[in-house]
């Protein structure tokens, strides 16, 4: 039985290094395996209890972020209170002759990975020694990346909640950030904003990747929901490049860059999270664009275009279900 117990403390110490540093050191590895699957399963839960209620569902990424952490102690925890058990007498009380318990067990590895130095208990000479500094090495490795990890995370957050708003305050429409965007003559005036979007969105598409948790961060409001927003922007630069004529369009290099950008993002969403929706969107509205003075295309021309879009406007309308929003129209 002591083997088993020191089998087992190995297994989920080992289990537990590599699901953290895979998190929060593998910049493209996403989550580790046991964190992407807790990351599912409270995601899941939230929603199911919180249906579509927007306060109730901002508390996801707290939840999710706070399960992980609270995961990666209880994995620690438990494997050096079980390799600890695995032998009778690797730890022994600094003063009297009492027996050892598991709740000494547990308190002594508590001390030891929370690097709160030895109190009433010590290790035997020799391998158990070791184990102990490995013990508070592991904690400290914990502790360390673990603040850097949440300080990222809460960076990211507060970052796509300003792309969102930057987006939001243009247009609440494709429509209307078109609209914003005309001069009279083309979408130069576009330029600088295109430039600023698809950079902001590129380094926030690299932290989705290394940081999957930010895809659990619900917005409480509309105007800071980051799905939403890349559906106007991506919608935005559709209407641009196929319904209007190119010889009003803003810089082709940046209007291919910024499409780019939306790609990659679609490309790197976590698939336990989304999945593209059944459904295709609405058009937009291409009367109130004419309305305002627009030049379009043939009608036909970008009709046609929009039915090749179908699989990419099919996804963004999932991402946008799955953070519990509806497609932002006229």
């Amino acid at each position: 039985m002591d083997m088993v117990y020191l089998i087992a403390g190995i297994v989920l110490i080992v289990l537990c290094i590599i699901d953290f540093t895979w998190t929060t050191l593998w910049i493209d590895g996403g989550a580790g395996p046991v964190t992407d699957r807790l990351s599912s399963l409270v995601w899941r839960t939230v929603k199911a209890i919180a249906g579509d209620h927007s306060k109730a569902l901002s508390l996801a990424g707290p939840f999710v972020l706070s399960a992980t952490l609270a995961m990666w102690i209880f994995m620690l925890w438990s494997g050096w209170t079980l390799i600890f058990a695995g032998l009778a007498d690797s730890i022994s009380p600094s003063s009297g002759t009492d027996p050892i318990s598991w709740f000494d067990r547990v308190y002594f590895a508590g001390y030891l990975i929370f690097t709160l130095g030895n109190g009433d208990f010590s290790p035997k000479e020799g391998v158990w020694q070791i184990a102990s500094v490995l013990a508070t090495g592991t904690g400290m490795l914990f502790i360390t990346f673990g603040v850097t990890y949440l300080i990222s995370i809460l960076s990211a957050v507060t970052m796509k909640r300003s792309f969102a708003s930057s987006i939001h305050g243009v247009g609440e429409t494709a429509e209307e950030l078109v609209e914003s965007a005309w001069n009279g003559d083309d979408f130069h005036d576009f330029d600088l904003l295109l430039d600023t979007y698809s950079e902001q969105l590129g380094s926030l598409t690299t932290q989705h990747i290394a940081y999957p948790v930010l895809h659990y961060y619900h917005a409480v409001s509309k105007k800071s929901a980051m799905p939403t927003a890349v559906a106007i922007l991506d919608e935005t630069l559709s209407l641009i490049k196929y319904s209007i004529p190119a010889e009003h369009h803003p810089n082709r290099l940046l209007l291919k860059n910024a499409r780019s950008s939306v790609q990659q993002y679609l490309e790197t969403l976590n698939k336990s999270f989304y999945r593209p929706s059944e459904h295709n969107p609405s058009l937009p509205d291409f009367e109130f664009l004419r309305q305002s003075g627009i030049p379009l295309m043939p009608e036909k021309d970008y009709l046609q275009a929009y039915e090749e879009l179908q699989q990419r406007r099919s996804k963004l309308l999932g991402v946008i279900e799955a953070d519990e929003r509806a497609w932002p129209t006229r």
